[in-house]
């Protein structure tokens, strides 16, 4: 087993670490990759991305995994901690040719055992909806590239549509496309909906409806990846300019915004409550914005290069003693399917207004932690804790703590998650497919392009419309047990000298480009945001570093030989990946599960010290 630090051991490749809860621990018969287990050459590559779905399937095994490796797409039936992968059996493997893909994303609502869809961005600018359990290709999209011809950064699904989906592009455009329209034969013409501060919202103007619904331009430069809140109302999207821009996604209104302390935001993510939004990017840091006060509270300070995933730990959480369990009771299951009918965004407005009552009634705020992670092109996973102490700052602390708790493998999940499992990040480029892209028109008689003030979020399904209040808080609440003591913290003032150092000297891994076009993009954008450092820096935008706790990490370990691109945390382990094409699984404390020494040891990675 690899040591835990010290000396020449510090730059070995961890494949434990401790927390309060427990060890996790590197799950080598785990481990997914290409067939062939051959480290992928990364150089100028598109990110090794990441994206699961359930299919409940009556099995067992219901957890489908799908990873990009290069040009290289695959889909996995994933065992997780239970067995050992089996990676000579993929569902469906795809290889392309001109083109990379550079993210994808499930659609939950309508994944079966028998079919599921997948969108997959690439680097050329095309969307591509695919059934890998079909292997069917249902349709591309900007097969011409006619929208768009930039890299696509990020694809979701809107939630709680079956049809749809946002995609946003380097080029700084995000586009709102419907599964079931076409994209026309000749580039899309707009026509101004909505305007503000950098930024503006267009609706195409068509006499038949057509894809793009809408086109969003956001900031300047890329934008690298956004963020949709549980509730599906709010959209965080992180720029290379910087910016941290939080929208109202139906009404298409700027909530708020933050900026890093300097160079590109690279990606984004939300608390479960919706409380709270981390973003993490090129100054190295994690951020910790507050969604109701529209403030950055809290940096933390862990990696020493560019931070390349943030995301919270829907598991691990620590609630004051006495909290009655059933107002957080539930499953998954139990939650996608009243959200389906419009009843689960009441249950969890419930349970939020009751965790709400007894912050504004009790003497002292209930005793929440929350967990999140990091990962970055240094290679270092990093987790934090965000304590009481951060969150109400003015308000006593709580006595009274859970003891360390590790939830096990047969209890339920806690209610509130209804986004989809899935990370994404940013980078690269390329030019036209193989693998089939070609684009089967949608059968139907296509309405006109008319679109309310607000848009409405899917054909089928009821939804509200977007709250007016500027500090509305999301519903969605997830409390489960968990670890209870702080992160160390403080409010530094010695290290503020150290930190400007620091953070001037680019001592960060380059950025991976293969167009000439890019790198101008970075330096121009670079340009931009030392511009902007000197305006915002010190205000509520971008408070200086003594101006607000700086959090340590609760653990920081190097743990792959390349730049950590896919950190995704589920029930019973977290999930990493690196730009060598590994995806590892770390089991959680006591979920090591049916994986022994009886399977064989030789699918460990090269290099990896066990």
């Amino acid at each position: 087993m690899a040591a835990e630090g010290g000396g020449k051991e510090m730059n070995e490749i961890k494949t434990q670490f401790t927390t309060r809860e427990g060890v996790y621990k590197l799950l080598t018969h785990s481990e997914y990759s290409r067939p062939n287990r051959v480290p992928f050459n990364s150089q100028g590559s598109n990110p090794v991305k990441v994206s699961f779905v359930n299919v409940n399937d009556q099995s067992g095994n219901g957890d489908r995994i799908c990873f990009n490796v290069g040009r290289e797409l695959y889909f996995y039936i994933y065992k997780g901690v239970r067995k050992a992968a089996d990676l000579s059996k993929p569902i469906d493997k795809r290889i392309y040719k001109g083109t990379q893909p550079t993210c994808h994303d499930f659609n939950p609502l309508t994944a079966t055992a028998e079919s599921v869809s997948l969108l997959v961005g690439f680097s050329a600018g095309q969307v591509q909806l695919i059934d890998p359990i079909k292997k069917e290709t249902s349709k591309l999209f900007n097969e011409e590239r006619l929208i768009d011809k930039s890299r696509v950064t990020c694809v979701r699904w809107v939630p709680g549509s079956e049809s749809l989906f946002l995609v946003a592009h380097s080029s700084g455009s995000m586009y709102l496309y419907n599964v079931e329209n076409t994209c026309g034969t000749t580039a899309p013409h707009y026509q101004l909906l909505k305007q503000g501060e950098n930024y503006a919202v267009h609706t195409c103007k068509s006499k038949s409806a057509r894809n793009p619904l809408l086109r969003w331009t956001v900031g300047e430069g890329a934008l690298n990846e956004f963020a949709f809140s549980p509730d599906g109302k709010f959209l965080a999207c992180a720029s290379q300019d910087g910016f941290l821009r939080v929208f109202g996604f139906d009404a298409a209104e700027l909530h708020g915004t933050m900026k890093s302390y300097f160079g590109g935001l690279l990606c984004v993510c939300w608390s479960p409550d919706g409380r709270y939004i981390v973003a993490g990017g090129e100054d190295d840091l994690v951020t910790v914005w507050s969604f109701s006060d529209c403030r950055v509270i809290a940096r933390g300070h862990g990696h020493k290069s560019w931070v390349s995933v943030v995301a919270f730990d829907h598991c691990t959480t620590s609630v004051e003693d006495g909290d009655p369990p059933a107002e957080f009771s539930g499953s998954d299951e139990d939650f996608h399917e009243q959200i389906h009918f419009g009843a689960g965004r009441d249950r969890a407005n419930s349970a939020h207004s009751r965790l709400s009552k007894r912050n504004s009634t009790d003497s002292r705020p209930v005793s929440v932690t929350y967990r999140f992670g990091s990962v970055g092109q240094d290679t270092q996973l990093c987790l934090w804790d965000l304590t009481e102490d951060i969150l109400f700052p003015h308000l006593p602390l709580s006595r009274t703590r859970t003891h360390t708790n590790v939830m096990s493998a047969t209890s339920p999940p806690a209610t509130g998650q209804t986004t989809n499992t899935t990370v994404t990040t940013t980078n690269p480029s390329g030019t036209n497919g193989k693998d089939n892209l070609s684009n089967s028109s949608s059968s139907g008689n296509p309405a006109p392009n008319s679109l309310p003030s607000t848009l409405p979020r899917s054909n089928s399904l009821p939804h509200s419309s977007a709250p007016t209040g500027g500090s509305t808080i999301i519903d969605s609440a997830f409390i489960a047990t968990g670890v209870s003591k702080f992160a160390t913290l403080s409010l530094h003032d010695s290290r503020k000298e150290r930190h400007e150092k620091d953070h001037k000297r680019n001592h960060s891994m380059g950025h991976i480009s293969s167009k000439s076009s890019d790198k101008l993009n970075q330096l121009s954008s670079s340009r931009t945001a030392k511009a902007e450092v000197a305006k915002t820096l010190g205000t509520t935008l971008c408070p200086r570093m003594e101006d607000v706790p700086l959090l340590e990490p609760l653990v920081c370990k190097k743990i792959a030989h390349e730049r950590l691109t896919v950190l995704i945390f589920l029930e019973d382990c977290l999930v990493t990946a690196c730009q060598e094409g590994f995806v590892c699984t770390w089991a959680r404390p006591g979920k090591v599960g049916l994986l022994s020494s009886q399977n064989n040891p030789a699918n460990s990675p090269s290099g990896t010290v066990v």
